[in-house]
């Protein structure tokens, strides 16, 4: 996928995708400068043994940007994960309903109709320099999105409040500065995958 749809009126321009690498030849090829980001991922042992992580999408979060919530799709395997560069940022989790989520082999994005009926769960502090991981529950059942806003406020509703390296407060604001992500994956069949993305 290559960025929100910003609503009707907004500023905000959309989500920016940098660059998606992929280990065959209908995209570019991993860097060796990247490829050792790849090799660490993949020391964690957060994929199967036989599961190698062959796939990057960098993103471009400006201040103020956001996705909606949404699956990431089939088409990769269940486990993803995404290290944070520049800013830290906030990711929502939702439930969803069983008809807001599409077969289709691509990233399920639903319309503003069917997002104000998936019902918010909790959040992540996404943390700058930090790697997060998704994979079983958190990848096939939970919706997961950022929301278009430059600052925010530290709350209860935080899952891992406790677990962050910098300690905060309730009521603490963070203000958002521009922010890079790699997201590392595993696509088991590249010569389906769809190669869509704005600049």
């Amino acid at each position: 996928m290559a960025g929100s749809i910003p609503p009707n009126g907004s500023s905000i321009p959309p989500l920016k995708a940098l660059y998606i690498f992929l280990s065959n030849e209908i995209s570019l090829s991993i860097p060796q400068w990247l490829q050792k980001y790849v090799e660490k991922v993949e020391d964690l042992n957060f994929f199967e043994d036989s599961i190698r992580p062959n796939h990057v999408l960098i993103n471009e979060y400006l201040q103020g940007q956001g996705i909606m919530p949404h699956l990431d799709g089939p088409l990769f395997y269940p486990t993803v994960t995404t290290i944070s560069c520049g800013s830290h940022t906030v990711l929502e989790f939702f439930s969803q309903r069983s008809d807001s989520v599409s077969e289709a082999e691509d990233i399920s994005m639903p319309t503003s109709q069917e997002k104000s009926s998936n019902l918010k769960m909790f959040s992540i502090l996404v943390e700058r320099r930090s790697l997060l991981v998704l994979k079983d529950d958190m990848y096939t059942k939970y919706l997961h999105g950022i929301a278009e806003t430059c600052d925010d406020i530290i709350s209860e509703d935080l899952a891992n409040l406790q677990q962050t390296e910098q300690k905060f407060k309730i009521g603490d604001e963070l203000t958002r500065d521009t922010r890079i992500s790699l997201t590392i994956r595993h696509v088991p069949k590249t010569t389906k995958l769809k190669i869509n993305f704005i600049r």
